[in-house]
């Protein structure tokens, strides 16, 4: 997930644990999702802006594959975009159900295949396919991948001794156990945290709640993380930063060394998290789909392209059900 992968930079950057960083980098998962693309890409260098696909899975084996077909499917979908200073971050929310075209392989042109809902790319071609899509749909280049599971996403709110949500509507939850909600701030456990932020059926706008409570999720996790209790307590920060090693997957060249020097002026209040811009659901052939409002959606990556989120996001503030 996005907070994690900046918690993780900030932290180290603000620790100065070089070393220890080095060995977290050593015992990270890899894999390769570019080979396909263009033949293989130039790794892209830490300096400058950034653009960094954060994908959790809905993969309840924590060993299903990120690199090939398969049924892994993505649940949360975000491209964080870095300017080239350093100093914030912006955290697109791709709908897991916007209805996009989808490439017949990772190697392919845009305009080949079909269209379906984003997520699907994953199930028919893992993450190479996943960023063929996302960079066919946004135009923009994906310089690193990080893929993690919600066993991971479990273990890694564990590790902080749980979060505060805010929960601003009594639900039953509709996985078992079936635990109650109640409205008002709740202290949440990893289980009891990944539950609630993947409710969507009891709630108006459905599926956009859940990418609401996602992102509430992300910012509660970042203040503990980088809360003095955490980052002064030497066993707490470990078994945090353990459990973030072992829940992801990124790609070849991603540095952790690197990215926390980088990165070390990074904090929960630089991030500013948006929706990708969508005129909402409708039925197509069938079946409901998220559709993208093109003009909006077009702007808003240009300007991620051209590193000027700022001045977009400034004429375009999010609203509040965007978790900005």
């Amino acid at each position: 997930m996005a907070g994690v992968a900046v918690l993780v930079l900030a932290l180290l950057g603000s620790v100065g644990a070089w070393l220890y960083a080095r060995n977290l980098n050593g015992d990270l998962a890899r894999t390769d999702p570019f080979a396909e693309i263009t033949g293989g890409r130039p790794a892209k260098t830490v300096d400058g802006a950034l653009n960094i696909l954060l994908v959790g899975s809905d993969s309840r084996d924590p060993d299903a594959p990120v690199d090939t077909k398969s049924q892994w499917r993505a649940d949360t979908i975000i491209v964080m975009h870095i300017p080239a200073d350093h100093q914030e971050a912006y955290l697109v929310s791709i709908p897991r159900d916007l209805y996009v075209p989808i490439p017949e392989s990772a190697g392919a042109d845009c305009g080949s295949g079909q269209r379906a809902k984003i997520n699907a790319a994953f199930a028919f071609g893992g993450l190479p396919l996943a960023v063929r899509t996302v960079e066919c749909f946004t135009d923009v280049r994906i310089d690193h991948v990080m893929a993690i599971d919600f066993g991971g996403f479990k273990e890694v709110t564990d590790a902080l001794g749980g979060v505060d949500l805010k929960v601003e509507r009594t639900v039953t939850s509709i996985h078992k156990p079936y635990r109650t909600f109640t409205k008002g701030t709740n202290h949440m456990d990893g289980a009891e945290a990944l539950d609630w932020i993947r409710q969507r059926k009891q709630f108006p706008d459905g599926d956009f709640a859940r990418m609401r409570h996602q992102q509430e999720f992300l910012r509660a996790l970042m203040d503990k993380a980088a809360s003095t209790g955490t980052l002064a307590n030497p066993k707490k920060l470990n078994d945090f930063l353990q459990s973030v090693t072992a829940a992801v997957t990124v790609d070849q060249a991603f540095s952790v060394t690197d990215m926390a020097l980088q990165f070390r002026n990074l904090r929960g209040q630089n991030l500013t998290f948006v929706t990708s811009p969508n005129s909402g659901s409708d039925t197509i052939n069938g079946e409901s789909v998220v559709v993208s409002d093109r003009e909006k959606a077009l702007a808003m990556y240009r300007a991620m392209s051209a590193d000027t989120m700022a001045d977009w996001v400034k004429a375009n503030p999010p609203k509040s059900n965007d978790g900005g």
